[in-house]
């Protein structure tokens, strides 16, 4: 079988997601309404509130959601075949991720910008937002050390993605200035941007910068990430106009062109008849390595980014709802962001189902559970990209690479920034004001102290990463729980987002328990791993039981005002700030 019947079908999947079911979400569901007056406009600080045009504000809110993980879920997954991974990818976007992230950004702009972890205390309750936060603060910590790690990983690894990696930042800053002090027109200005973009990525290709062990007496993969924490902290603070929009649009631009160059390789390789395009994955794979755990429930927690991912909610309520200029916009920025995880998601699976180009090296790779991951993405991609478009391998593999490297670093600032947030939305609960810069000390000091906690070689930074699947598709659930009340309140039809929520807590929870039980092994128990994920079970239980008697108050209660008439003081206070 060839990859362009899977790559077909499943861009027919997401083209029916975004034009026909994301449509009926907008008008039915959220019941958008152009002339409600956003956040961004209301509190705009020109700092964190910034009304924004949605191609650019698209391009951040896609690029921070999807970072590595939609390469690293489908990579790792395909271990139980392609189809299963192939039929989460894409009806998981459609039904799960598009609703999820597009209900989140409506919800927060109902909110006046809040995110959904204090959203929770005006539809669950106080007590559901303390242990709200609690796992959301969890999840953030998992994703900027983890992405710290593997960052350095592919810096050290591929060190042809180095110049473009941080030649991206003054890149990003030139675009921010011509967009936002300039004013000049955004067609010209990205196409310059990507121009220069590529163009380093080719000079990376020829010009690899390779660190010595003994760099500055701590080795290479130290130095990086603590530059790398130096640029989140000033990421995180600096105006959104000047790095981390114009970042995340080029960045999120690019993948566009990386995926294009991608399928186009699919097309022309299938007609020339390339290796790389024959797939060699099994599509139910019956004979998995021994020592692989069931594919229910793990597949739903293996490929989060790419299905649906409590992260997402996250960023759309953290972020993303402070920039959108019309309440209209949410369905291009929420929606069509989780397809264009989608569709990174799916050429992942392109690559690794068929771009190996034998069973045999398909099986040498995927050898035991846990295999995989970006390395074989970029492996596969590149196999592909070399047959069907001629491109030379170490550039592809450079082009790959960079991607990989771009996305997890936009996560990776982006996670920074609400993490921030998130300290002082926490303090403000106890009526304590945290400014951001203090915010984001505490924010640097625990993430560093997290990465190096097992030595300089970054270890601790994936300590508690065993934990991310579950705990991320648990932030999910409770996410649409929120989503859900709100419906009911504005007795609108809840069924979107309750069948999602169904599946995916039930899923997420039974493979908590499953790690709880593995983490208790008498000949390897890892107590700390047990406290976090026993946290987060209760505080999920909590949370969960908070959400379900909203729920039945919901249905009896009197319809909710307008939304309009809501007012927070603490959201006029942050944007003074």
């Amino acid at each position: 079988m060839r990859s362009l019947w899977i790559m077909l079908i499943g861009l027919a999947i997401f083209a029916f997601g975004y034009f026909v079911y994301s449509k009926y979400l907008a008008k039915k569901v959220y019941q958008l309404d152009e002339s409600f007056v956003t956040p961004a406009h209301e509190f705009n600080d020109g700092v964190d509130h910034v009304p924004t045009n949605r191609y650019i504000l698209w391009g951040h809110h896609f690029t921070s959601v999807a970072g590595a993980a939609p390469i690293v879920g489908p990579a790792v997954a395909i271990i139980w075949g392609w189809g299963p991974a192939f039929l989460w990818v894409t009806l998981g976007t459609i039904f799960f991720a598009g609703m999820h992230d597009f209900g989140a950004l409506w919800a927060s702009q109902r909110n006046k910008g809040r995110s959904i972890g204090s959203i929770a205390s005006r539809y669950i309750g106080q007590r559901g937002s303390y242990l709200f936060l609690i796992v959301i603060f969890l999840v953030l910590l998992m994703v900027v050390t983890a992405f710290a790690v593997v960052i350095t990983g592919l810096l050290v690894s591929t060190p042809s993605a180095v110049i473009p990696t941080w030649g991206a930042i003054a890149v990003a800053i030139c675009v921010g200035v011509a967009l936002y002090r300039l004013k000049l027109p955004l067609m010209p200005v990205t196409v310059v941007g990507v121009v220069v973009l590529y163009t380093l990525i080719f000079i990376g290709d020829k010009v690899p910068v390779v660190l010595p062990e003994d760099f500055l007496g701590i080795g290479p993969h130290a130095f990086w990430i603590i530059v790398l924490f130096i640029y989140g902290a000033l990421a995180s603070t600096l105006p959104v106009w000047l790095l981390l929009q114009p970042r995340d649009y080029i960045n999120g631009v690019q993948l566009f062109v990386g995926l294009a160059l991608l399928y186009t390789a699919v097309l022309i390789g299938t007609v020339i008849g390339t290796d790389a395009t024959e797939v060699v994955a099994p599509f139910w794979n019956s004979n998995t390595p021994e020592g692989t755990p069931s594919i229910v429930p793990l597949l739903f927690v293996t490929i989060a980014c790419g299905a649906i991912s409590g992260f997402h909610g996250i960023v759309s309520s953290g972020t993303s709802s402070k920039q959108l200029d019309k309440e209209t916009d949410a369905r291009f920025v929420g929606y069509f962001g989780a397809v264009g995880e989608g569709l990174l998601s799916l050429g992942t699976i392109l690559s690794v189902a068929g771009g190996f180009g034998t069973v045999a090296r398909w099986e040498e790779i995927y050898h035991a559970y846990g295999q995989g991951g970006v390395q074989a993405f970029v492996e596969g991609g590149g196999n592909l990209m070399e047959q069907g478009i001629g491109l030379p391998a170490s550039l592809s593999a450079t082009v790959l690479a960079t991607m990989a490297v771009l996305f997890a670093a936009t996560t990776m600032d982006t996670g920074m920034r609400l993490m921030r947030f998130v300290v002082q939305e926490a303090a403000a609960t106890v009526n304590i004001k945290v400014g951001k810069y203090v915010a984001t000390l505490i924010v640097v000091a625990l993430g560093l102290g997290m990465t190096f906690s097992q030595g300089l070689d970054g270890g601790g930074g994936l300590r508690i990463w065993p934990l991310f699947g579950t705990s991320n598709q648990l932030l999910a659930s409770l996410t649409l729980s929120i989503i859900t009340v709100m419906l009911l309140r504005k007795r609108r039809n809840p069924w979107p987002a309750i069948i999602p929520l169904s599946i995916v807590f039930v899923m997420a929870f039974w493979a908590a328990i499953e790690q709880a039980v593995s983490f208790l092994n008498p000949d390897n128990p890892d107590y700390l791993l047990l406290a976090v994920d026993a946290v987060i079970i209760i505080s999920s239980i909590w949370v969960a039981i908070e959400a379900f008697l909203a729920m039945r108050r919901a249905k009896i209660e009197p319809p909710e005002e307008p939304d309009a008439d809501v007012t927070y003081e603490w959201a006029r206070a942050e944007s003074e700030s």
